[in-house]
């Protein structure tokens, strides 16, 4: 768009400095060019169906300059016109409001790993299946992993708030596997509906949900439940 501009404002510009040359019968004037956030206004000439404006009118509204050289027409914008820059967007968000995209992304794939350990002591319990070492160093080692690469991935408010809980959520899955295996080296009968209405486990169901609807709203909210 911003070259059709400019090639458009050339021809115009070639026009309009031509003391011989006159305007054809289909020349219109009836429409005005303004750049978003900045002041003053250009015509625009509509030829023969088509809408030019003067690439000087254009440097003018964005405080920009021209350079000429051959055959090329350049223009300079101010930093403020070309775009923001990265900072300019981070500060134009409210400072620690939002959980960072690189955090929100480490969380989840924790909380994935957590899901998956809690849903294979669950169906061990349920079929009467050995809850092996290598099952929970395997679950435990990925979760330990998962959970630096949250911390190092945070970068505002919420997320160090919410790295807290995730954090709190790792422990509690920890301490109800090293139950069962324990109850399994020692023998010990464990139901298979031993998980109903557990403490232990309902706490980290509830922190599960409570962390996903805080993933789905991108904003930290702490309602008790991994605490």
């Amino acid at each position: 768009m911003r070259k059709k501009l400019f090639s458009a404002g050339l021809l115009v510009g070639a026009l309009l400095a031509g003391s011989r040359l006159t305007w054809p019968q289909n020349v219109k004037q009836n429409l005005i060019f303004i750049v978003s956030g900045q002041p003053g206004q250009a015509p625009i000439f509509q030829i023969n169906g088509r809408s030019y404006v003067d690439i000087e009118e254009v440097a003018r509204l964005t405080n920009g300059s021209l350079g000429f050289q051959a055959d090329q027409v350049t223009l300079k914008l101010p930093p403020a016109a070309a775009g923001l820059s990265s900072t300019n967007v981070t500060a134009a968000q409210p400072a620690g409001s939002e959980f960072s995209t690189e955090f929100l992304k480490a969380g989840i794939e924790e909380m994935a790993v957590i899901r998956e350990w809690r849903s294979g002591l669950i169906n061990a319990l349920q079929n009467g299946y050995p809850v092996t070492d290598q099952f929970v160093s395997g679950h435990q080692s990925q979760a330990a992993t998962n959970l630096r690469l949250a911390s190092v991935a945070v970068s505002t408010d919420s997320d160090r708030s919410a790295f807290q809980l995730l954090s709190n959520e790792f422990d509690n899955i920890q301490k109800l596997s090293n139950k069962i295996r324990a109850a399994r080296k020692n023998m010990n009968y464990i139901s298979p509906d031993a998980l109903k209405g557990n403490p232990l486990d309902q706490q980290i169901l509830s922190c599960a949900r409570s962390l996903a609807a805080m993933a789905a709203s991108g904003q930290f909210h702490d309602d008790g439940s991994c605490n």
